[in-house]
């Protein structure tokens, strides 16, 4: 798995980010998202790499209390990545799950993420750390295994979750694209996110 940054997404996508961090109730969120996909507009990306690490937990934009991320001193399951605690906090301050998970923040590790692994375990992830916030798409080459692809905005506020199909015996995965608008990208096992009622609006809380 693995994407591209293309451009910074228009001021308007800003603004109702910022509105929409202000709201408090899942139906006004929906009806803020709803403007928010016309802001930014289609994603459409290559499948290359780059970019340095920029991290923000964004608490800025979410008055709650402090969480403690999920334990980055666990076993790895990627030893050769760096790894951190990532937990989901909904916009009431609900904390819905937490993944200890791989950073992935050099286009070597983003070009490889997830392929090299067989399975996933349901508390582990991977974290893809992008220099900025742009459009993304991510394919799933050589995946072994279902996931949910979750895209977060540089304030690490959701703004689109994949259900991502592993490739078929006839297929290498590359034509199977999930684009998104994000700075940051976590993958976790398939329906991760529909078990815990993670959403759009719902927020990444990592530090690193």
């Amino acid at each position: 798995m693995f994407g591209v940054s293309t451009r910074k997404p228009p001021a308007a996508y800003f603004r109702l980010t910022r509105d929409l961090c202000m709201r408090g109730t899942h139906s006004s969120r929906r009806s803020y998202l709803a403007g928010l996909a016309t802001a930014v507009g289609t994603a459409a990306a290559g499948c290359l790499a780059d970019d340095e690490d920029d991290r923000n937990t964004g608490a800025d934009t979410f008055d709650c209390e402090p969480v403690e991320a999920a334990d980055p001193d666990s076993e790895p399951v990627h030893p050769e990545y760096e790894q951190t605690g990532v937990v989901v906090q909904s916009m009431d301050c609900e904390t819905l799950g937490s993944v200890t998970a791989a950073i992935a923040d050099t286009p070597e590790l983003r070009y490889t993420g997830l392929s090299d692994t067989e399975s996933l375990p349901e508390d582990r992830g991977m974290l893809f750390v992008h220099e900025e916030e742009g459009e993304l798409t991510y394919v799933m080459r050589e995946m072994d295994f279902d996931i949910d692809i979750v895209y977060a905005d540089s304030d690490s506020i959701i703004t689109e979750i994949h259900h991502a199909r592993a490739p078929g015996p006839d297929e290498d995965g590359n034509e199977l694209r999930y684009p998104g608008t994000g700075q940051y990208v976590l993958e976790v096992v398939r329906d991760w996110t529909t078990a815990r009622g993670v959403e759009p609006g719902d927020r990444l809380v990592f530090d690193r």
